[in-house]
């Protein structure tokens, strides 16, 4: 399965990030890419005061030309992240999209970013955000991916319940900051794939500046060995990489981690209402 991580810089507002996200697709598409792949929060800058702003619900126009290049390439595409609102709760929520066009996934983010390091970067997602219930997996010919968003990295019960349930690898739009950054970045994706023995991508936006959050960027893809597949460094671009089933199903068998777990001593279990799937065929790219 060929990826394509997009780390763009983002852009004031979603007509904007629109027409950058369009031209980013046409040159991954030229590629020959299976999946393309967006940061967290690319339709607005990543910032409290733009959420209720910008909030979209599922239908919305910018997510109904997401679905359109999906179709167009014919490419899964994962919507990075976007201000949801439903039930007058605002989500920040990815959106996945097949080669038909069809909307087949939507995680909303799990654990709400609520941090104030000293000296450091603060940031109080709950402020404006609610936070998400479920947890997110798509089927793909290439096996089950499962799909987080930035911060529920940090919680490792996330992942493995996600590898329990199938997923061969997972997708993680995010926007780790110039504190977290370079403390935890590299450290969190190479820990997740080699915990559970799966593929792991973090796509992130491209640094501004200038912007009211500035991000770390370093978009990357991790095996599960471990290894470093790609990195990016801060500048907007995009990296492609192959993620090859045939290392995963030999690692696995190797070093059956997921096999050897105690479960008649300890059991982690998904007590969370059915992950909402979105398999009706009511709405579709025009």
């Amino acid at each position: 399965m060929k990826l394509a991580l997009i780390q763009m810089k983002t852009q004031n507002t979603p007509e904007e990030n629109l027409v950058e996200a369009k031209k980013m697709l046409d040159k991954a598409a030229k590629e020959s890419v299976d999946i393309a792949v967006f940061p967290e929060m690319f339709a607005c800058p990543y910032d409290n005061s733009c959420f209720p702003r910008f909030a979209m619900d599922k239908n919305d126009p910018f997510l109904m030309e997401i679905g359109n290049a999906a179709l167009e390439y014919g490419i899964y595409i994962v919507a990075g992240s976007v201000p949801e609102k439903c039930n007058d709760k605002i989500y920040n929520t990815s959106f996945v999209f097949d080669p038909k066009g069809h909307r087949i996934a939507r995680h909303r983010k799990i654990h709400l970013f609520d941090i104030d390091v000293e000296g450091g970067q603060r940031f109080m997602e709950s402020d404006v955000l609610s936070p998400g219930q479920d947890f997110t997996t798509f089927d793909t010919p290439w096996g089950k991916i499962g799909l987080m968003i930035c911060y529920d990295i940090r919680f490792p019960e996330v992942a493995r319940l996600l590898a329990l349930q199938g997923a061969n690898g997972i997708i993680v739009p995010a926007a780790f900051n110039m504190t977290t950054g370079p403390a935890h970045w590299e450290f969190s994706f190479r820990a997740r794939a080699l915990d559970n023995q799966v593929f792991m991508a973090g796509v992130a936006p491209a640094r501004d500046t200038t912007a009211p959050y500035v991000a770390w960027g370093h978009t990357i893809s991790t095996d599960p060995w471990g290894t470093i597949l790609t990195q990016m460094d801060e500048n907007e671009g995009i990296a492609f990489v192959e993620w090859e089933m045939e290392k995963l199903d030999k690692v696995r068998r190797e070093l059956p981690l997921l096999k050897h777990r105690r479960t008649d001593l300890y059991r982690l279990t998904d007590i969370s209402s059915s992950s909402e799937v979105f398999k009706d065929k009511s709405w579709k790219s025009k």
